[in-house]
């Protein structure tokens, strides 16, 4: 089994596992970011005020609207991501060495190299897992409508299966939401806020910079330190990731905002600062309706979400690679000692 292919699936299993811990961080967080209404006061409603608000109103089970797309996706993505960085970073690595061979570098691969490898990393991922996550965002931001009133003392009259309807409309699952999706905007609209996305390719590479770079000064720390011994426990990554993380989220949370925006269902009629027909549009109706505080709606509920999700994402996905191979070099032992057996 190849590197690359071991850390893209230590990748996706730390990543759903990551997503099941902080989903229902993540609806509320999408919701915050996509309220227009600057006057509302979901806006200044605590994060755990805000949960139990939504569990209140709509159940317990809207906070998970979008689990099932949102974990597939997240599986793909982190898969894609980690498979595609691995192949990457080998790569770096091998002309890092090849540099340090002609006499020029120290052999390791410097900071811009890394960024490089995690933006490449990221724009595939990007291009190929997008579609998913405007569904996402779709459900995510999915409430009951105004017009799904409980019928009044009139509605004695309505058939019971028009009050049965007005009383319990049919739960909105995914493929609802591709299907409105399909038709307000075609194959296309799968591709929305594909750009703003793209930009957000600078989070990962931001993180994974500051990452391998207080992973690679703790390893060198620990060494000189211990004799060699460069060993790096379970809590010091996960630290690791939380700072890494925290760093990227604070940098690049405008762009966030700005791409679940387009990716959350378009509200048209008289009020226009509802309705986006771009990036660009959405960032100009944004500041004129908004001002700047709007691009950092729900910026304390994406921090605890995002940090603690990366944090138990780097832990799961080391331990994860760390078994694996392991498991490997076993394996690889026995068919040795197999071999080695005289028939």
């Amino acid at each position: 089994m190849s590197d690359a292919l071991i850390n893209g699936l230590a990748g996706a299993g730390g990543g759903i596992i990551a997503q099941l811990l902080t989903y229902p961080l993540q609806t509320v967080n999408t919701r915050q970011q996509t309220e227009r209404d600057p006057k509302k006061s979901n806006g200044k409603l605590g994060t755990i005020e805000q949960i139990c608000q939504v569990a209140k109103q709509e159940g317990w089970g809207r906070l998970y609207g979008g689990l099932t797309p949102s974990l597939v996706g997240t599986a793909a993505s982190q898969g894609v991501y980690y498979y595609f960085y691995q192949i990457f970073r080998n790569k770096a690595e091998a002309s890092a060495l090849d540099r340090f061979k002609k006499g020029t570098g120290d052999g390791s691969v410097g900071i811009l190299s890394s960024l490089v490898v995690a933006a490449l990393s990221g724009c595939m991922n990007v291009l190929l897992t997008n579609p998913i996550w405007v569904v996402v965002t779709r459900m995510q931001t999915h409430t009951k409508s105004s017009t799904e009133q409980k019928p009044s003392e009139s509605s004695s009259v309505m058939p019971d299966e028009a009050i049965l309807a007005a009383v319990e409309p049919p739960p909105y699952g995914t493929s609802h939401a591709v299907q409105e999706l399909y038709n307000e905007a075609g194959v296309l609209g799968f591709w929305k806020g594909v750009f703003p996305t793209l930009m957000m390719v600078s989070n990962p590479s931001i993180q994974f910079m500051l990452y391998e770079t207080l992973l690679k000064k703790l390893k060198a720390r620990r060494a000189s330190r211990n004799k060699g011994n460069n060993g790096i426990t379970a809590l010091e990554i996960f630290l690791l990731g939380a700072i890494a993380k925290l760093g990227a989220t604070v940098v690049t949370y405008p762009v966030l905002v700005v791409k679940a925006r387009l990716q959350a269902k378009q509200v048209s009629g008289v009020d226009k600062r509802h309705h986006y027909k771009g990036t660009l549009d959405a960032i100009t109706k944004m500041i004129q309706y908004e001002g700047l505080s709007g691009f950092y709606k729900g910026m304390s509920t994406k921090i605890i979400q995002s940090v603690v999700a990366a944090a138990f994402l780097f832990t799961v996905k080391e331990e994860l690679v760390k078994g694996v191979r392991l498991l490997v070099k076993k394996d690889a032992k026995l068919i040795n000692v197999v071999r080695s057996v005289p028939p």
